[in-house]
């Protein structure tokens, strides 16, 4: 598993990690039923506290992308699509108000969307 965290970056440290894990799944890097480090491995290797991976693992539970076993984190991609419509409807609101206070236009966002989708599918 290859986790950069940015210290020097505005964003939580845990909300960085939770991020790149999105990705992963999102990029097929990690699928359905991979086991993903401890807790304290994956904080020894990316030089951060254990409770900042713990926090990272308890939203991406949180979050049905994960679940816990005895054995540690698992990719566990159980969702409600619905809910997961409604979170991502509230969050790309704030998103798109933030496009239109900045003039971004409707064609490019939907070019930035297509461009982002295609990393994930392909």
């Amino acid at each position: 598993m290859y986790i950069k965290i940015d210290f020097e970056s505005e964003e939580a440290l845990y909300m960085q990690l939770r991020n790149q894990i999105v990705v992963g799944i999102a990029k097929r890097q990690y699928r359905e039923g991979d086991s993903l480090p401890s807790v304290r491995q994956l904080a020894e290797q990316i030089g951060i506290n254990m409770h900042t991976v713990n926090k990272a693992y308890t939203v991406l539970r949180q979050e049905g992308l994960i679940r816990m076993d005895c054995k540690g984190a698992v990719i566990a991609l159980d969702f409600d699509k619905l809910q997961a419509m409604a979170e991502i409807n509230r969050d790309l609101r704030i998103i798109l108000a933030k496009a239109c206070c900045k003039k971004i236009t409707r064609a490019e966002l939907h070019a930035m969307v297509d461009d982002i989708y295609d990393e994930y599918l392909y």
